[in-house]
């Protein structure tokens, strides 16, 4: 049973943007206490914390992608 919720856990830690892990390197806070808040958060208000954590997602994909373009008159 350890070994399933281990696997588990890292699917959902390998597959869930680095949202949490980036906010707690920034904000200096453990990264376990700001996925909490997003797990009451989104008990409370019906969700909507989800969405804001997957623009989250998406505004940090988009800054990694801009960052590793190039100009096209760079050779």
């Amino acid at each position: 049973m350890k070994g399933f919720v281990e696997h588990l856990q890292f699917l959902w830690e390998s597959y869930a943007f680095g949202v949490c892990h980036r906010l707690g390197e920034k904000l200096g806070v453990a990264t376990w206490s700001i996925r909490l808040f997003f797990i009451y958060a989104s008990f409370i208000a019906y969700g909507s914390p989800i969405i804001i954590y997957l623009a989250l997602a998406f505004i940090m994909n988009f800054r990694k992608y801009q960052r590793k373009r190039s100009p096209i008159w760079d050779f």
